[in-house]
């Protein structure tokens, strides 16, 4: 929703604001270029204007609504409004107001939610905001008894006045927050097309990582199925980071998940967990990533008991981010479906057969380096240099 001849659209930022102003430069750069590949992408005209502390769009009505969504899946952005941009003369900004309110107010309660950014105008916050909630009044009263409420109002008309310019909007859409694509070294994202891995990806690339996504084949622990699925959550992803290249990695592990379900029954997950592990340890040495980012959660399986993740960690040196590791079930499948990657997570891709019938949930290095192939994290190098890039 937005106010009559609306063409622009407020970007509003978070984390930035805790940086030194040369990094919060630096990084409001980078979300301005990262708006810039979004618009693009999805073919919607607009012209990112690199304005201090509020990067804005300019656009125009017809379209304003989809550069607001664009924006909104830009990391590093809060929240974004489509807006009217006026003078800031007070008189103007307030006939803005009440041509939304004849618009767009038809009933319930409202309120203003002023903001004036420049202390050296004729008028303040507060003056604002109660001369425009006359204006609202008077111009719907012929129509129906408006009412005010404060705390939690039907309807909340904002405003927002610069040193040279004032936006009025209705409403404020949230962003993923963090920190804009690319501020932050790239990493690793073992990707198995399950609910999960896609969310952690997602996380790691919310807090400014891009992410170079490894995907495991399990020859015929997997076959075509599983790894489809796991490329249309890679494709998925792709969509948040246009200017990014998420080409994945396809790693050749077959002939060694059958040697583990062949020799091994407790701790074989384990096992193909460090295989995982040095694999994306090489590949990340390979392409200068700095670390591996998994989708696991504490206690979620039998492997990813606190202990287990201790002992399975040990197989590379690099640091395993784990962005879900505190995370309940419940949340992390809310988070799949708000990104996208759901639907295509939840396919029966009938890969639950590496699994034994025991499982091993307290596990100690010893014994499993006894129990599992000599030559496991030689046969990951080796899969890794054998790695091929695929387009998802």
């Amino acid at each position: 929703m937005h106010p009559p001849g609306a063409d622009t659209v407020l970007v509003r930022h978070g984390d930035l604001n805790t940086k030194s102003n040369t990094v919060k430069r630096y990084m409001e750069d980078l979300l301005a270029e990262n708006i810039e590949a979004l618009l693009a992408d999805r073919s919607i005209p607009g012209e990112v204007e690199r304005r201090w502390n509020r990067p804005l769009i300019h656009t125009g009505e017809d379209a304003v609504e989809a550069a607001t969504d664009a924006a909104t899946d830009a990391f590093g952005v809060v929240s974004a409004s489509p807006a009217l941009t006026v003078s800031t003369e007070q008189a103007r900004i307030l006939e803005a107001v009440a041509e939304t309110a004849r618009e767009h107010y038809d009933g319930g309660t409202f309120a203003v939610d002023a903001r004036r950014a420049d202390k050296s105008l004729p008028y303040d916050s507060e003056d604002l905001a109660r001369d425009a909630g006359n204006a609202i009044w008077e111009a719907v009263d012929d129509e129906f008894e408006p009412a005010v409420d404060l705390d939690d109002p039907d309807l909340t008309f904002g405003i927002e006045v610069r040193a040279d310019v004032a936006f009025v909007y209705l409403e404020q859409v949230d962003g993923p927050g963090g920190l804009p694509l690319g501020s932050q070294e790239p990493v690793i994202a073992l990707v198995s097309g399950g609910i999960d891995s896609p969310v952690a990806a997602y996380e790691m690339m919310k807090r400014g990582s891009p992410v170079v996504p490894a995907y495991v084949a399990l020859g015929e622990y997997g076959g075509i199925d599983h790894e489809a699925r796991a490329m249309e959550t890679v494709r998925l992803l792709s969509a948040y980071a246009p200017n990014f290249d998420m080409q994945a990695y396809r790693v050749p592990g077959g002939e060694t998940v059958a040697l583990l379900v062949e020799e091994m029954e407790q701790g074989r997950m384990l096992s193909l967990r460090r295989f995982f592990y040095r694999a994306a340890e090489t590949l990340a040495e390979r392409i200068d990533a700095d670390g591996i980012v998994t989708g696991e959660a504490a206690g979620q399986k039998s492997s990813q008991t606190i202990r287990n993740l201790g002992v399975t960690s040990r197989a590379t040196r690099l640091p395993i981010h784990r962005p879900l590791l505190t995370r309940d079930k419940q949340y992390i499948v809310a988070q799949a479906r708000e990104i996208g990657t759901f639907t295509d997570s939840t396919i029966d891709a009938g890969c639950n057969r590496v699994t034994p019938d025991q499982v091993e949930t307290n596990a100690r290095l010893k014994p499993l380096l006894d129990a599992e192939p000599d030559d496991l994290l030689e046969r990951a190098e080796d899969a890794a240099a054998d790695a091929e890039l695929v387009d998802p």
